[in-house]
Parts: C-alpha cells; sequence; structure tokens
C-alpha cells in the first residue's frame, strides 16, 4: 500500500482523499446516475467497489432489505477470490479471520460392515502450490462486509441504499440517462432512478433479468439437500476437516468446517425426489435433517445444540443465453444497457463452492469495463465484451458442477471406481480454485504467436504471482500482489541479459514508451494526470537487486506522481534468486512485455520490439486523450 504521495498521513491510509462526485455526496438517491446496481450480492457488491474508484463517476447501489446481510448462504472462498481480495486490499484480513481449507478426507462405508462409515483416503487442498493464497470459508455477510469498507473508504465514499425493491425498467433509445428504473421503497412509495447503465445483481429470481426477456434455461436433478450451519457435540474426528462422507445406507455428506473454530456446515442428502413432489421436499424441518445426518454419521454421533441457519433446496442448473438486454442479432449495432450478474443468471448446486466466487468474477469483469467506458478511457464497444467472455464461464461451470453434484449423490456401490468421487476431486482441483478461466482471443485478448516468450502466462487466464525483490529497498515481494483493482493497465517488461545503463531491447521499449508519439501512454494518459494514471508500467530485471543500479534506470520506472511530483521507486524490481521469476513463469531470457487486464487476466504478450504491435493492440481498446492538433 502506497500512501503520503498527497502528504503526510497519521489516519488509516485505507481511507482514500474524498474527491470527484464524492464531495457532497448526496445521502438520498438521485434522480440521474450513471451506474445502478440493484442487489448487494457478491456480484452487486464487488462492481461497486470498483467503480468506486472512479472519482467522476456516480454509482448507487440498491438493496430491498432494510440493512445489511447477517447470515449469508455461500461460504467457500475460492484461492481466485482471495486473489481478488488482494486487488480491493483486504486479503490478509480476511484470511485471518477464516477456516482455512488445506485437505479433505473421504468417507466411506465399512467394507466389512456397510453400516458404520471409515476414512479412506485424504486429498490436498493444493498439491500443484496453483496459488500462493489458501482456499478460505467465511460467512458471505463478511465478504459484503469488506466490499462495503472499500466503498465507503474510496474517493466517492459509496454506501448501499437499503429499503429499495426494483419494480421494472424501460430502456429509451436515446438520451444520457436511457434507462428508467422504477424503485419501491419500503413504505410503498415509487419513484424512478434514471441510469445510463444498470446492472441486475438481483439473485435467482432477478426481477432486473425478467424485465429485459431473459429466461432461465437447464434442468433440475430430482434430489434434495438438506443444509445447516450447526453448534454441535460430536464423536466424529473429522468434524474441523472439510469431507465427503457416503454412508451404506446411500445418504451423502458434504462437511464443510467454518471460521471461529466451532460452527461447522452440512450439505445432508435427502435423497431423489418424485416429479410430481411440487417443493414439498422443502418443508423438511431441520430435526430430520439432524436424523439423516445421525444416520449416516453411524457409528458416530451428533449432538446439535443450536442451528443459526438452515435451509432445503433442490439442484437445479440453469443458465441464461445473454447477460445483457441485447438480443442476438442486436449485437454489434447499439450499446448494451442493462446487465445481469451473478445468480441472476447462472444457477447450480452449492456444493462445489462455486456460486460467490464465479458471482464476484462476474462483476470485476464488468466493473472495470464500466468504468473506463463512463470515465472516457474506453469506446461503448467495449461492454460487450462482457456478455461474450461471461456465458462462456458460466456454460463452464454448470457443466462441471453436473459432475460434481451427481458423484456426490452417487452410492459408493454405484461407482465405476470405489476412489472415483475422491479422483475427481483431485484431477479437476483448478476448476474449483478458480484458475480454469480462459478468455478467447478478442478485442481484449491477443493473439498466440509471442505465447512462448511468456509460457507461464498464459493468454485469456489470470496473472499468476511470482516472487521477486523490489530493488529499492531489497524487501522480497509477491509481484501480483501490487495489481490493485483501481481500473489500471499492467505492462511487466522483463528486461533481456543486459543491466541498467546498458543499450538494450528493454532501454528502446522503455524510450519509446516514454517519448514516442505512438506510444500508449503518451496516447491515453488525459493531459495534466499523472504519467501512471491509465498504465501501472513495471520492469523486472535478470540480475539480482544488489546488481541494479536504480540510478541507471530507465526514467519511465522511476515516474513522478502526485502534487508534489515524488518519484515511485516501487516500479523496480529483480529475479528472486532463490525462486527466479525467469524460470518460474518460463520468461525468455531475450525479454518479453506481458499486458494484463484491470482484472488480473493476461491480455497480450510480445517482445520488447514488438512496439507497432503494442500500439495497435491498445488502438482498439482505449480512445485518444491527447488534445487536437492545432
Amino acid at each position: 500500500m502506497q500512501f503520503h504521495n498527497q502528504g503526510y498521513v497519521s489516519a488509516d491510509p485505507r481511507i482514500q482523499n474524498v474527491n470527484g462526485v464524492g464531495i457532497d455526496r448526496p445521502a438520498e438517491l438521485p434522480e440521474n446516475v450513471d451506474v445502478l446496481i440493484v442487489g448487494t450480492g457478491p456480484a452487486g457488491m464487488i462492481a461497486a467497489a470498483q467503480l468506486s474508484q472512479f472519482a467522476g463517476i456516480t454509482t448507487r447501489i440498491v438493496e430491498r432489505r432494510p440493512e445489511r446481510l447477517a447470515i449469508g448462504q455461500a461460504d467457500g472462498i475460492q484461492a481466485r477470490s482471495v486473489e481478488t481480495f488482494q486487488a480491493f486490499g483486504f486479503a490478509e484480513r480476511i484470511i485471518a479471520e477464516a477456516y482455512r481449507i488445506t485437505e479433505m478426507a473421504f468417507w466411506k462405508p465399512d467394507a466389512q460392515d456397510a453400516s458404520r462409515i471409515v476414512r479412506t483416503a485424504r486429498a490436498v487442498d493444493d498439491p500443484t502450490g496453483i496459488s500462493e493464497f489458501p482456499h478460505l470459508i467465511v460467512n458471505q455477510a463478511r465478504v459484503l462486509d469488506y466490499f462495503a469498507e472499500v466503498m465507503k473508504n474510496a474517493p466517492t465514499r459509496m454506501t448501499p441504499d437499503y429499503g429499495f425493491d426494483f419494480v421494472g425498467l424501460t430502456v429509451a433509445s436515446d438520451g444520457d440517462y436511457p434507462v428508467a428504473v422504477t424503485l419501491r421503497t419500503s413504505e410503498g412509495r415509487e419513484r424512478i432512478v434514471n441510469a445510463r447503465y444498470v446492472l441486475g445483481a438481483d439473485g435467482a429470481r432477478s426481477a432486473v433479468r425478467q424485465s429485459i426477456g431473459c429466461t432461465m434455461d437447464g434442468d433440475q436433478a430430482f434430489h434434495a439437500w438438506g443444509v445447516m450451519d450447526a453448534l454441535a457435540v460430536t464423536d466424529f474426528p473429522d468434524i474441523r476437516t472439510k469431507c465427503a462422507i457416503q454412508s451404506g445406507s446411500g445418504g451423502n455428506i458434504l462437511l464443510i468446517p467454518r471460521e471461529g473454530g466451532y460452527l461447522f456446515r452440512m450439505y445432508v442428502d435427502l435423497g431423489e425426489v418424485s416429479p410430481e413432489d411440487h417443493g414439498a421436499v422443502r418443508s423438511t424441518t431441520v430435526e430430520q435433517i439432524i436424523a439423516k445426518a445421525n444416520e449416516i454419521l453411524h457409528p458416530y454421533v451428533l449432538d446439535v445444540k443450536n442451528v443459526p441457519w438452515h435451509s432445503v433446496y433442490e439442484v437445479a442448473h440453469r443458465l441464461t443465453d445473454r447477460f445483457d438486454n441485447l438480443l442476438p442479432h442486436e449485437i454489434g449495432t447499439r450499446t448494451p444497457r442493462v446487465f445481469i450478474a451473478g445468480d441472476a443468471c447462472h444457477t447450480h448446486s452449492a456444493k462445489a463452492g462455486q456460486g460467490m466466487n464465479v458471482s464476484m468474477q462476474d462483476g470485476f469483469n464488468l466493473g472495470w469495463k464500466l468504468g473506463a467506458v463512463l470515465d472516457g478511457r474506453s469506446p461503448e464497444s467495449l461492454l460487450g465484451t462482457y456478455s461474450a467472455e461471461r456465458q462462456v464461464i458460466a456454460k463452464n461451470l454448470i457443466d462441471f458442477d453436473k459432475q460434481w453434484s451427481t458423484l456426490m449423490a452417487t452410492r459408493p456401490e454405484d461407482l465405476a471406481d470405489p476412489s472415483e468421487l475422491e479422483d475427481f476431486y483431485v484431477r479437476t482441483a483448478e476448476f474449483p480454485a478458480g484458475f480454469m478461466t480462459q478468455y478467447p482471443p478478442s478485442m481484449l485478448i491477443g493473439d498466440a504467436t509471442h505465447q512462448h516468450l511468456a509460457a507461464g502466462f498464459p493468454l485469456g487466464k489470470r496473472f499468476k504471482s511470482a516472487p521477486v525483490v523490489r530493488v529499492a529497498d531489497a524487501n522480497p515481494v509477491q509481484l501480483g500482489h501490487h495489481h490493485r483493482a483501481d481500473g489500471r493497465w499492467r505492462l511487466y517488461a522483463y528486461a533481456d541479459a543486459a543491466g541498467p545503463g546498458e543499450a538494450s531491447a528493454l532501454s528502446d521499449w522503455a524510450e519509446w514508451l516514454r517519448t514516442s508519439a505512438d506510444s500508449p501512454l503518451l496516447a491515453y494518459t488525459p493531459a495534466g494526470a499523472d504519467s501512471d494514471s491509465i498504465f501501472d508500467v513495471k520492469v523486472i530485471y535478470q540480475q539480482a537487486h544488489d546488481q541494479v543500479d536504480i540510478a541507471r534506470v530507465p526514467p519511465l520506472f522511476l515516474p513522478r506522481t502526485g502534487p508534489f511530483e515524488l518519484i515511485d521507486y516501487e516500479l523496480v524490481y529483480a529475479a528472486d534468486p532463490a525462486a527466479d521469476i525467469f524460470d518460474l513463469r518460463e520468461i525468455d531470457r531475450g525479454g518479453a512485455v506481458v499486458v494484463v487486464r484491470p482484472d488480473q487476466y493476461v491480455a497480450h504478450i510480445l517482445p520488447l520490439t514488438a512496439t507497432a504491435e503494442l500500439a495497435a493492440f491498445f488502438r482498439a481498446i482505449l480512445l485518444d486523450r491527447r488534445p487536437p492538433a492545432s
């Protein structure tokens, strides 16, 4: 975290200076807004937190509840989400309060007595070290609290507007605020808010989705599960370990320990449901869920003392064919104005722990794009990439969840291989961890011509961090941890073998980016803004940090920032001899440029000499901010 560049700071440095629309922000919901977000779930709150960083954009987020969520239904936080939390500045704090999953135990019927369960296997949660961040369990309400804190501390001082129910909307063909949204207050009064864009993050029964004519298509598995958060006394030895429990009686349990040391969640198999059931299974009582859990756990006993939350659900896999208000024949002819995210456009079982995680990536994907368009950085065509990118990801999630939820509901004796469940868990670990997302080539993802220059940074996948040493202070750091959710693009320049001050491909590239008329840095940085306001440009040298003379580093990597034009010393890095990033990420020793999107996905890989290609890539994404020639 960097601060003091605006002057001395003695208070909490997470609280940014109020700016733009945050100055004298009206307490009441205004008549006109740039973005109106409906729903304070994970997708809505991360989008709001991202947009809160854009000082000139008026964003409001409304919620039908009268206050913050107290108990959330989601609790699994995959490592990719924790990487995202790092971008918003609260990963370390949420890790400290969460339960950390390090392995999963598998229990099955005893071969000698099928009425009893025995532990048959353990699987390490992240056997390949796919992320430096852990897999966590924490109440959804706490995740939303952290995003609310980010919003409140942002320059715009954003806070949710509670007590507003979405009624409907209309979209005009033109006008500054073409979306007219009707809201109803808790007192029953209706009012209209006009918006440039609307995001519906209002859950599986989304009224925003219905208002734009989207329908959820899919199927129902006709299998019911009871889920409960419980405080209990038990002799089951793995009560504080994540478990998949398959019993001889045919019932199954997914056990998820919760944060705090005592609480746990159980997904208890209630069996097949008749198509004629018409939801009657949802009246299953918590006492019946507890009785079923004890039957499955035999010979162990669960003495439940308290159940703060429970529910019954039937597995359903549904997906909308589009995530915005454009019909297929309208794509490319006009700008989408209404978007949906999270459960509003994809639903699935809870047992893979994907709902909150994928929803947050929906909101992150759209949030930076709305910010870039409304801030004048990018053309409106950027917004068409949201539905194109995220709809495919949701389809992949549903396909995965169908396999996982089916295996979880299958009796051990009906599996083709006795170890099929645990084998699937280990084999597919990268998917539920959130790292199989890979966006295809588009205006935002370059072609793979030069992928070999940085094979460890697959195009379209998230930027996988690695250790480096900061030259100025010899501190070992994770390179990716300095990627903040500030809407900026990242340009990582991996140096060729020459050192600072020597003529090299890196020095030529740095001088081109700093001075050339074709440079994206000059073309897209607004007049009067800091040189790093749109692009965060870092260099990583192959030499050890004590062999890099920072006085001879190209001036591009030592920019002046803030009102005092102070030098930023945190952009110059060296390879860590103990874990060389050039080896870890298979970076060519001749150097390379890795371009990373504001949402942490690798957008392009180019040689240091490919300046024309770098300029051409950004030409379709960003708008020239230079004043017209006189």
